[in-house]
């Protein structure tokens, strides 16, 4: 039964690891029609991340993180994350656009680090143990009707 500060801490893991060979594969992409590609599959992962912390833990914590005006600064960065990676699809420059896509992966790892440093402590330290859990379970519940819906 890991709790949800454990499941977010790994799914960043996933994250970072894919951003990575996303950087790696740059430098190869022939076309401004592949940064894009590989821009819609960064930018549907973080919705669907963004999404998650949203409805499993911001909710919970909103008036704790507020007081810390920590809640608008990430939804300020999630929403500065999504304008850039939409950005990213409308370039037609291809340099720029390779250029942008780095400068979102790079905003990205710099968003988990925080949200790892500042963010996840007070989560832990707000909620009970047992409710951290009850979030995981409702995050893996979530993941499984996905999983069954596209499988």
């Amino acid at each position: 039964m890991a709790n949800i500060i454990d499941v977010l801490v790994i799914e960043h893991q996933v994250f970072l690891a894919l951003f990575d060979k996303i950087e790696e594969t740059l430098p190869r992409v022939k076309t401004v029609g592949e940064v894009r590609l590989l821009c819609r599959l960064m930018a549907g992962l973080l919705q669907n991340h963004g999404d998650e912390e949203a409805n499993l833990i911001y909710i919970a914590l909103d008036h704790v993180l507020l007081e810390r005006h920590q809640l608008t600064r990430l939804n300020h960065d999630h929403h500065e994350l999504d304008a850039f990676l939409k950005k990213v699809k409308m370039l037609e420059d291809f340099g720029e656009a390779r250029r942008q896509m780095k400068a979102a992966l790079a905003k990205a790892r710099a968003h988990f680090i925080d949200e790892e440093q500042n963010v996840f402590p007070v989560i832990e330290r707000v909620l009970h143990q047992a409710t951290l859990v009850e979030l995981g379970n409702a995050w893996k519940a979530r993941y499984r009707l996905s999983q069954s819906v596209a499988g």
